[in-house]
């Protein structure tokens, strides 16, 4: 789903908002959760999961066409793991971890 289909679906489903004000609210969202990683916080949505920012090593790796070895410089990665709500959603009623 795009941004624009996520505003849109929203604007239907509350019709009292303007689509104006959806895009600004799924705006302010999304940038809040980006600035929290930003400053290497962890953001929880209880039922749906959390994200956090994760340190990838530095490593060697190979270009594809030449085969090559390129040394890739460690970096930070998002990451996100659903919750147990989202999870028994994705998995009819059942959290895969439940086993």
């Amino acid at each position: 789903m795009l941004r624009s289909e996520l505003v849109a679906r929203l604007s239907n489903k509350y019709t009292e908002l303007r689509p104006a004000e959806v895009e600004l609210a799924v705006d302010a969202i999304l940038d809040e959760v980006a600035a929290a990683l930003e400053r290497g916080d962890r953001v929880e949505l209880r039922g749906f999961g959390a994200f956090s920012v994760r340190r990838r090593d530095a490593r060697t790796g190979r270009n594809p066409r030449t085969g090559a070895a390129v040394n890739i410089r460690s970096k930070n990665v998002p990451f996100f793991k659903a919750g147990k709500d989202l999870r028994s959603r994705l998995n009819n009623g059942l959290d895969p971890e439940d086993r």
